[in-house]
C-alpha cells in the first residue's frame, strides 16, 4: 500500500503490479472554493445558492461534480498516483455516487485493476486504475475508473536503479 505521506518514489510501468493500492493525501472542501467554481465553471443554482440548493435534489449545497473531480485529480498527482512520467490520461468511466459537500474532507484511494505492456511501443503501456473518492465518513462521492499512458523506466534511470 502506497501512503502519500511516504517520501514520492516516481513510479514506471515495471514497478506497477495489478492490485496494488495508492491512497492520497487529503483536501477539504470549503463552501467559497465550492461557489468560486461554480460560478466559473457549473454556475447552477444547487451550487452557488443555498435556497435553491435545499430546494433541489440535492437537499443543500453541493460542489460541483466536476470540481470534486478536479480536486481528486490533483489529490492523484500530488502523490496519490505517483507516476514518473505524470498521468496521462486516455479515457475512462465516472459516476458520483453522492454529493460532495462544503466541510467534506477528500482522499483518493485508487487500485491498479489492468496493466497491457504495448505490443507495437515496448516503453509503454496502458494502466487501468480504478479510484474512489471518499469523504471524512468514507462514502464515495466519485468513482473513476480510468486507463493511463505509463512509460517504462527511462534506460538511465533503470541503471542506477539496480
Amino acid at each position: 500500500m502506497y501512503d502519500a505521506n511516504e517520501a514520492i518514489q516516481p513510479l514506471f510501468l515495471d514497478d506497477l503490479r495489478v492490485g496494488q493500492h495508492f491512497t492520497s493525501g487529503l483536501y477539504v472542501m470549503d463552501e467559497s472554493s465550492i461557489r468560486e467554481f461554480a460560478a466559473e465553471f457549473d454556475p447552477q443554482p444547487f451550487h452557488l445558492d443555498e435556497a435553491a440548493a435545499k430546494a433541489s435534489v440535492f437537499r443543500g449545497l453541493s460542489a460541483s461534480g466536476w470540481h470534486t473531480a478536479a480536486v481528486s485529480m490533483r489529490l492523484l498527482v500530488t502523490g496519490g498516483l505517483p507516476l514518473g512520467t505524470g498521468v496521462i490520461g486516455l479515457g475512462g468511466e465516472i459516476a458520483w455516487p453522492r454529493p460532495t459537500r462544503p466541510g467534506d474532507t477528500l482522499q483518493v484511494e485508487s487500485e491498479i485493476i489492468a496493466i497491457t505492456p504495448s505490443r507495437s511501443k515496448p516503453q509503454q503501456g496502458i494502466v487501468t486504475v480504478r479510484s474512489v473518492t471518499v469523504n471524512q465518513n468514507r462514502e464515495p462521492v466519485y468513482t473513476f475508473t480510468s486507463k493511463i499512458l505509463v512509460f517504462r523506466r527511462p534506460a538511465v534511470q533503470a541503471e542506477s536503479a539496480h
